[in-house]
């Protein structure tokens, strides 16, 4: 079942330019990965310094093996250097199964 893994961050101030190049890099890497379908990156029109990214994936397990690959993990040591706390996950299937 496709699913849509969303991704908030929250970067130190002054830290956005660099928070978008490692965002285009982790676009990048998923590109490659079987069973990504799409991504998208929000930046919250409240709070500057917050963004979130809504990733669509063919299948969880998809997802669960790109999250643990050495490209993500490597850019994601990378975004913890300029986070202003952790990163939040969410995983949404696509509408309501019975």
């Amino acid at each position: 079942m496709t699913v849509k893994i969303l991704i908030r961050r929250k970067f130190l101030e002054g830290t956005l330019k660099a928070a978008s190049e490692m965002l285009i890099q982790a676009r990048t890497n998923a590109l490659s990965h079987k069973g990504y379908i799409s991504s998208e990156t929000l930046h919250n029109y409240d709070a500057p310094n917050t963004v979130l990214v809504v990733s669509m994936w063919d299948k969880k397990e998809a997802w669960d093996s790109y999250a643990t690959c050495s490209s993500r993990t490597d850019n994601e040591r990378k975004f913890a250097e300029i986070l202003d706390g952790e990163t939040e996950y969410e995983i949404f299937n696509l509408g309501i199964g019975g």
